[in-house]
């Protein structure tokens, strides 16, 4: 199957077939890895690194602590 670059804004695209996706099972705006390999190009699937809020928070024991940042002294005519 053949398929032509396109300028897509200030980038590049390519238009990949409804049955290629299908077959490998990416929808639209799902994330996928885009990286070099032997002189091609690889689009894989990415898939979320936590599943649900239990996972995100595994391991947090509830001991954060805000603190205020110094920006330094002001400068021009902006107050921070």
């Amino acid at each position: 199957m053949l398929g032509t670059i396109q300028k897509w804004g200030n980038s590049q695209g390519v238009r990949i077939p409804i049955k290629i996706l299908e077959s490998v099972q990416i929808n639209e705006n799902d994330v996928v890895e885009i990286k070099e390999l032997n002189g091609g190009i690889f689009i894989q699937k990415k898939f979320a690194k936590y599943k649900d809020l239990d996972e995100l928070f595994e391991g947090y024991e509830g001991n954060y602590k805000c603190s205020e940042y110094d920006f330094g002294e002001d400068m021009g005519r902006e107050k921070i």
